[in-house]
């Protein structure tokens, strides 16, 4: 794979992947670069908004109803014509419909894509520092890139983020505000 290209997971549901990620292929599309957008899981309404923010298509990657191979050839077919991919996750990233069958840590070992993580900062400050850890080395087949906070209620607030990531070794991408 030539074209940089991420996938967006979180801990869970309700951190913010869709607005994060519908805002980075808005970002994207109004700085005139093609954009590929996939989502992990069947999930069809986040492809509707994805499709909105980047004014393409996008695409499922279901591993329960789709082979691996046949994942490998949409995410290739779909990629070949773009600049940058961006893939949202689907629930936690290791949440499947069998343990990690079918969820987006499995897609991103699939395809090879690095994750950054979507935190939900709200109520917590360096207690983040062991989830990301964890989140970092459980699973040593997929590359965690970075983390992006959400709810974050000040710039105090973000420095004790960025000190957790800076303490279990992944990088601070941002934040947004609450």
């Amino acid at each position: 794979m030539k074209i940089p290209r991420i996938l967006l997971a979180a801990g869970s549901s309700g951190s913010g992947k869709t607005l994060i990620t519908c805002g980075l292929l808005q970002a994207l599309m109004e700085r005139g670069v093609k954009t590929a957008s996939f989502k992990c899981g069947p999930d069809y309404i986040d492809t509707r908004h994805h499709k909105m923010a980047a004014g393409c298509p996008s695409v499922n990657l279901d591993s329960f109803m789709m082979s691996e191979q046949h994942i490998c050839d949409l995410y290739r077919r779909y990629t070949s014509v773009a600049d940058y991919a961006v893939t949202e996750g689907v629930m936690g990233l290791f949440d499947g419909y069998d343990a990690m069958q079918g969820s987006s840590a499995e897609i991103a070992r699939t395809l090879n894509i690095p994750v950054v993580l979507i935190v939900n900062a709200k109520s917590t400050a360096y207690s983040v520092a062991p989830l990301l850890y964890g989140f970092k080395n459980f699973y040593k087949e997929i590359n965690i890139v970075g983390a992006v906070f959400n709810f974050v209620a000040s710039e105090t607030h973000y420095s004790f983020l960025k000190q957790a990531c800076e303490d279990a070794g992944v990088e601070a991408l941002g934040y947004l505000p609450k």
